[in-house]
């Protein structure tokens, strides 16, 4: 007995039946890669916006500085830990940080201000390319800031206001300057966007009598680089300092990116197990519809190892196909949203411990977003299958026949 011919005479012969099987599991598998690309995508992307934008891939720090944050725990030798850094292959950048007040027309907040080398700053990150109002810092002209996207909702200011602030200077006295708002951020990440103001280094240094010394420098890896050597090279370089990767930072989001890939194939088990539920009722029918055929095959000698591989060559046949016309629905899907994106203007700027959603959603595609689906997919109905073929395959012949 040919098993293929039959399995696939047998689908032709109630295509009803196996169209809605095979259109259930075709829609079910397209929904899931396209899921599992735009949930890649929206994780890579948030992790890519908080290395490229604030925190690079390590950071040094004085030994006390992230336990207890102080204006007066510095780095003192930053010059020659940067050039080490330089020498070794490593992008860095120092960072100056100070808290204050600042306040535009009659509103105030409470702000972050930090220190930027501008040319180091852009090497090493990216944030002057998220300028959406006005222009980014210019070492030419130390009085002018730039500031997070909220902040100026709250203060209700725009490039060409003025912003009036005010700290306290490291040697105790009472710091204050008026400075000319010079561009206004897009989203970047949660601390900036609410309170940041950026300024040059040099302002910075003048507004909290600061001659020398840096808060922490932020270093990048070389794609090349392996991350275990980045980091060992890094730790080296920083010495008795506190030399942390990001993960170390927020091992939150460190976390929570690590465990997306759980959360799809969760969603994947979910969705497929509806499926597989309804691969398991439509085999079943096929199953009691053909009672009496199942009973003559095995009366005229046909083994129940042959009806039982019959029912699952029916349903390997079915996969395949769903497999075929979801994979192929997919690709100009995948290839859009990995091209131009997903427009969420309306969730652009949401939080995810300090992570921030973007207002196109890029999709990332690549060989697991297509053999995952695929693969749980086909454990499912696996599982599906093997509960009515075993049923086809024990039918008693005489009791088969005399059924109605």
């Amino acid at each position: 007995m040919n098993v293929y011919q039959l399995a696939w005479r047998n689908l032709r012969r109630n295509s009803r039946r196996t169209s809605v099987t095979v259109g259930a599991m075709t829609f079910g598998l397209w929904v899931m890669i396209l899921y599992s690309g735009l949930v890649g995508g929206m994780m890579a992307g948030m992790e890519k916006d908080i290395l490229d934008f604030d925190l690079g891939d390590a950071q040094i720090h004085a030994a006390d500085y992230l336990d207890d944050p102080s204006l007066y725990s510095r780095i003192d030798n930053v010059g020659a830990l940067l050039k080490k850094l330089d020498d070794a292959g490593l992008v860095s950048t120092p960072t100056l940080t100070a808290g204050g007040l600042g306040a535009s027309g009659e509103a105030s907040a409470g702000v972050s201000i930090r220190g930027v080398d501008v040319a180091r700053n852009k090497a090493a990150l990216r944030i002057n390319e998220r300028v959406a109002a006005g222009e980014w810092l210019d070492d030419a002209k130390p009085k002018d800031v730039v500031i997070g996207y909220r902040l100026a909702r709250i203060l209700g200011a725009e490039p060409g206001s003025e912003l009036l602030m005010l700290t306290q200077g490291t040697d105790g006295s009472m710091a204050n300057d008026l400075y000319n708002i010079r561009g206004v951020l897009s989203s970047v990440a949660e601390g900036i966007d609410r309170s940041g103001v950026l300024m040059t280094e040099a302002a910075f240094r003048e507004l909290m009598v600061m001659p020398t010394g840096a808060h922490g420098i932020v270093v990048r890896r070389p794609v090349a680089m392996p991350m275990g050597v980045f980091e060992a090279t890094v730790k080296e370089i920083g010495g008795d300092h506190d030399t942390q990767t990001w993960r170390e930072l927020i091992p939150l989001v460190a976390q929570m990116v690590d465990t997306a890939k759980v959360t799809i194939y969760l969603v994947f088990g979910i969705v497929y197990i509806a499926i597989g539920i309804l691969i398991l009722n439509a085999m079943l029918m096929a199953v009691f519809e053909r009672i009496r055929e199942f009973g003559v095959l095995k009366a005229i000698g046909v083994s129940p190892w042959s009806v039982f591989s019959m029912i699952v060559v029916e349903s390997v046949l079915q996969t395949a196909i769903a497999v075929a016309i979801g994979v192929t629905l997919s690709l100009p899907f995948a290839w859009y949203l990995q091209t131009y994106g997903l427009a969420v203007a309306s969730l652009s700027g949401t939080s995810m411990m300090g992570m921030v959603m973007q207002p196109v959603w890029m999709g990332q595609f690549n060989a697991e977003s297509f053999l995952g689906p695929i693969t749980v997919l086909s454990v499912i109905v696996g599982g599906a299958i093997i509960y009515p073929a075993a049923k086809a395959a024990i039918i008693n012949p005489l009791d088969a026949m005399r059924h109605p």
